[in-house]
């Protein structure tokens, strides 16, 4: 009851947010609740392959530049009405989100299920290296890819669209992102309480007795870094879409450790634990960032208490031990 009562909170509070800021003459306000709300589902993805996989992974910015990159390579062309590859059929750019994230979706899957196969090979702190290596390896990639953009990236200038929504309508497209944000931890809370989700959470906490039954945990493992990089590639083209600009810096190893951050805060392998930590990472970073430069050093500090006193992270903290799904 209590785990139920904080993430019904935490729903009615997404929902409410965008009235209240219509109230309060604060449309700015909608802007930014909808960069936490993208952000928190690049944490929900990340938290599949942590909190239930056990994957410590620091490359996960690997899959959210992915997506980004694909809705600027999309957009680009059908902005600039050059197609996107004419030989051996006709590809055409395109500004329509379903189809925009269909691509960065199977793009950041297919990248992930590559990643995952030749990481999975190895365990623990060579697992955190060889993924922080990938994601580094697509960062200069992305720096040296002139073709679109280099280091300065690529600009949209007109937000893509979504049938029936006028997505430059700050309310309308934080609507559509709270709304897959909300699909997507109805299709994580599904994950997780199903045969699946039980073998993977068995494989994290002990390999040895899930192989006894018959079952791969590297293959279960796999499977959940596939399904992780595909929603964080989802994020990934949304966040692209809202600032309308993709650049390399999607793809540092700075923006994993962020994704990570999110995670640790709200609370690993808790259903709205990312999206709790996401949101105190943009409040504290709208209200310390205009203080001082240094309102990192406030963050540390947060992190640090929550790592010594409160595992399962502020929702953890409030709700108390137990279950979070």
């Amino acid at each position: 009851m209590r785990w139920g009562l904080v993430n019904a909170v935490m729903l009615i509070g997404l929902v409410a947010f965008p009235f209240w800021a219509l109230a309060a003459d604060e449309p700015f306000m909608i802007t930014l609740a909808t960069r936490a709300v993208i952000l928190a589902l690049a944490a929900v993805g990340l938290n599949i392959a942590l909190g239930w996989g056990g994957l410590v992974s620091l490359g996960h910015a690997a899959f959210f530049g992915i997506g980004g990159y694909a809705m600027g390579i999309l957009a680009s062309h059908a902005q600039g009405y050059t197609p996107l590859m004419e030989w051996p059929f006709l590809i055409e750019g395109t500004k329509s989100m379903p189809v925009i994230w269909l691509v960065a979706v199977l793009a950041s899957a297919l990248a992930a299920l590559g990643i995952g196969m030749l990481s999975l090979r190895t365990t623990g702190v060579y697992f955190i290296m060889i993924t922080l290596a990938f994601g580094q390896m697509l960062y200069y990639f992305a720096i040296s890819w002139t073709a679109y953009g280099g280091e300065d990236g690529v600009s949209i200038y007109v937000r893509n669209g979504f049938p029936g929504l006028n997505t430059l309508v700050p309310v309308e497209f934080y609507g559509l992102c709270l709304g897959v944000l909300l699909g997507v931890l109805a299709l994580n809370a599904a994950v997780i309480h199903s045969p699946f989700g039980l073998a993977l959470n068995a494989a994290r906490q002990s390999p040895d007795r899930v192989r006894t039954v018959g079952l791969d945990p590297r293959r279960l493992q796999l499977a959940a870094f596939v399904l992780s990089g595909a929603i964080t590639g989802l994020a990934g083209a949304l966040f692209a879409d809202l600032n309308r600009f993709v650049s390399p810096s999607m793809l540092s190893w700075q923006m994993s450790g962020e994704i990570m951050i999110f995670v640790i805060l709200g609370g690993t392998a808790r259903l709205f634990g990312p999206v709790v930590g996401a949101v105190v990472f943009v409040a504290l970073e709208h209200s310390l960032g205009g203080l001082s430069e240094y309102w990192h050093v406030f963050l540390g500090a947060l992190l640090l208490l929550i790592v010594l006193f409160a595992r399962g992270g502020l929702i953890g903290l409030v709700a108390g031990r137990g279950g979070g799904s």
